[in-house]
């Protein structure tokens, strides 16, 4: 497995964090995002994202219009390919849910499916929920101080992780590793 990748969050991370996004005409690229994605592209890293998306288990948006919001993601992102994007769809209190994050059932499942070392991955993301799925899964976590990640620093006092200030310095980190 020699493989590498870095997994990324959608919502405050990829693009700007609208609650329960449904509607594609609301995606907007967050700055820096695209540029940062094609120079990690070029180290050989495949990309992946791993998206709870709890507004469908909510009844808020369809799983059709989830579908149709990361298929705008990817036309403004082109030419940025991702390998696969996981969602899950599911409600937080969902009893039966086992891929919501941070389970990282996700990442195993990249892991058999495309032989991807999760050792030499990274996870860029704005939530604890990122950080704990990259280190359930064996990853390097990268917290974004943007959106919600300066609030996610005071829960995960004594986790290893990286920091960055925003998605460039992220991808710096990534290059210089």
């Amino acid at each position: 497995m020699a493989n590498k990748a870095v997994f990324l969050d959608r919502d405050g991370t990829l693009i700007v964090d609208k609650v329960y996004l449904g509607d594609p005409a609301g995606v907007e690229i967050l700055p820096g995002v695209k540029d940062a994605l094609l120079k990690i592209m070029a180290a050989g890293y495949d990309l992946f994202i791993v998206s709870n998306q709890s507004g469908v288990g909510r009844g808020k948006f369809t799983e059709a219009d989830m579908h149709r919001v990361n298929d705008r993601m990817c036309e403004l992102l082109k030419p940025v390919e991702f390998k696969k994007i996981y969602c899950c769809p599911c409600a937080p209190e969902d009893p039966k849910c086992n891929c919501r994050k941070p389970s990282p059932k996700f990442l195993f499942r990249a892991e058999e499916d495309y032989l991807i070392n999760l050792r030499k991955c990274f996870f860029i993301g704005d939530r604890e929920t990122d950080v704990q799925c990259a280190i359930n899964g064996g990853c390097h976590p990268i917290l974004l101080l943007t959106g919600h990640g300066r609030e996610s620093q005071a829960k995960l006092a004594g986790k290893k992780y990286h920091t960055a200030e925003d998605f460039a310095a992220a991808a710096d980190l990534i290059l210089k590793h």
